[in-house]
């Protein structure tokens, strides 16, 4: 690790909020189960949309599927990473020297680069009008899956290694 890095690392870790955190088992626990609710809200909204562009569920109109669960799945994303950051500050070094937290990391940057590249294009346009649905968005559904639920796994996996 850089200096920098380092340094910003360790100054990360003195922060009063990670202090109060490492000292607060009860602030600990909240905290940790509002980012499991967050992470809840995206599997929640994501996996059944996903699974719906693939094919599943065909009576339930797309057009309102779409414009709901992407906004939930949106909040969680925010929730998520605001509560993740938090819980970052209370052993940063340990976690940056994680291989399961990269891959985590990882894998969220995809779900979250294939979502915004997903909702920036015409197919996704198309189906969010009622259109029918391309092959680039049943991949982008896949990928999303594989993504969001790759990055559950490694999550977990975070306090094993």
């Amino acid at each position: 690790m850089s200096g920098f890095f380092s340094e910003a690392l360790q100054a990360l870790a003195a922060w009063p909020g990670a202090a109060l955190l490492r000292r607060s088992s009860l602030a600990y626990l909240l905290l940790n189960a509002a980012h499991i609710a967050s992470i809840g809200l995206i599997v929640g909204a994501i996996v059944p949309l996903d699974l719906r562009l693939v094919g599943l569920f065909r009576r339930h109109p797309l057009p309102v599927l779409a414009s709901f669960l992407t906004r939930i799945a949106a909040v969680g994303i925010v929730l998520t990473v605001l509560t993740g950051v938090l819980l970052f500050s209370v052993r940063p070094a340990e976690y940056v020297a994680n291989p399961a937290f990269l891959t985590k990391l990882g894998l969220v940057a995809i779900g979250v680069a294939n979502a915004l590249l997903l909702r920036r294009s015409r197919p996704w346009r198309s189906v969010a009008a009622g259109g029918p649905v391309h092959r680039r968005v049943r991949f982008a559904a896949v990928l999303s899956i594989v993504a969001w639920m790759g990055a559950v796994v490694a999550g977990r996996w975070i306090g094993f290694l």
